[in-house]
Order: structure tokens, then C-alpha cells, then sequence
């Protein structure tokens, strides 16, 4: 379970009441609202709490992306940045996802695509895995859980542990610190 900080932080993040995605044209713009004021709200108590770690963006539908078997349905895109510090050092990266046709029954997949390959804890495509502890608790959670809570329990977890991994194992280096060696 998580601990008291984490317990903390997620209770400062507004839930979400309207129970719709994509396909449900006029309650889709609903959700699409709270989606919109749960993040600000996340990334204004980050700020203030001197955490500020991701940006996300998406255009006013959602970036559109369609899909062959699913011709009549496009897929909402976001993509942003998302950045960790370890010894005083700014690793970023950036990030993508989907919504999916069947959220927010089903929460997206957060990919970091340059990391790709680099750790166990990856689905091809440079999807993080939150398998074993975001997904359910997601599913306990509809339709409560939005984007927010997907960055607070999904990808900010993700990133403590693999990240410090991945820099002790030197799977990744600092750009400053690539830029030096080539010199």
C-alpha cells in the first residue's frame, strides 16, 4: 500500500464524477473538464510543494490518432515531459499515451519511448508496466481516477524506482555528462 506522503498527495487530487471516454460525445467533454482541473490542481500542489515533475499536454479533442480497426474512433493523444532529479542531476524524458476506447473503465498505457528496452519493467513500445500495482487499484477506482492519479500513482512511482536503477547500472547518463564524454 502506499505510504503517508503518498496517501497525502493523492487525497489533495480532485476526483473525477462524470463516468465517460472518448466515444460519449457530450459527457466526454464533461470528464474532459475535470480531467483538466484534477491535473492543474496536481501540478499547482507539486509547485507549491516544491515537486513539480511532468508537463501534459493534448490539443482541445485530445490529439487525434485513428485506429484501421476502429475507423469511426480516434483516439485521444497526450504527450508531455516528465523529468527526474537524482544527485542534483535533471534526467528528462519525454512521455506519450492513449486514452483508450473503453476508458476510464481501463486506464492508459504511459510510454517513455526513449526508454525502450532499457529495463524489465517495460512493455515493447516503451509502456511502462503497472500491472501488478496501478491497475488494480485503478480498477477500484472508476470512474474517480483520472489523469491525475495516473501520474501521482502510475508514472511518479515508476520513475523512483527504475530511474535511480537505470543511472546506477549506467543504462542511462546524464545529457551534460554524455555531451562531456564525447568531447
Amino acid at each position: 500500500m502506499a505510504d503517508e506522503a503518498t496517501r497525502r498527495v493523492v487525497s489533495e487530487i480532485p476526483v473525477l464524477k462524470t463516468n465517460a471516454g472518448p466515444r460519449d460525445r457530450e459527457l466526454w467533454v464533461q470528464r474532459l473538464k475535470e480531467e483538466y482541473q484534477s491535473l492543474i490542481r496536481y501540478v499547482e500542489n507539486n509547485k507549491n510543494a516544491d515537486n513539480d515533475w511532468f508537463r501534459l499536454e493534448s490539443n482541445k479533442e485530445g490529439t487525434r490518432s485513428r485506429v484501421p480497426q476502429f475507423s469511426s474512433y480516434e483516439f485521444p493523444r497526450w504527450f508531455g515531459k516528465c523529468w527526474y532529479i537524482h544527485d542534483l542531476l535533471k534526467y528528462e524524458f519525454d512521455i506519450e499515451f492513449d486514452i483508450p476506447i473503453t476508458y476510464p473503465t481501463t486506464a492508459p498505457e504511459i510510454a517513455v519511448p526513449e526508454l525502450d528496452g532499457k529495463t524489465a519493467k517495460m512493455y515493447r513500445g516503451g509502456k511502462i508496466c503497472l500491472t501488478d500495482h496501478f491497475k488494480p487499484l485503478w480498477a477500484r477506482n472508476v470512474p474517480k481516477f483520472g489523469l491525475a492519479h495516473l501520474m501521482a500513482l502510475g508514472l511518479g512511482p515508476w520513475l523512483a524506482v527504475e530511474i535511480p536503477d537505470l543511472i546506477q547500472k549506467g543504462v542511462i547518463q546524464h545529457k551534460e555528462k554524455c555531451n562531456e564524454s564525447s568531447h
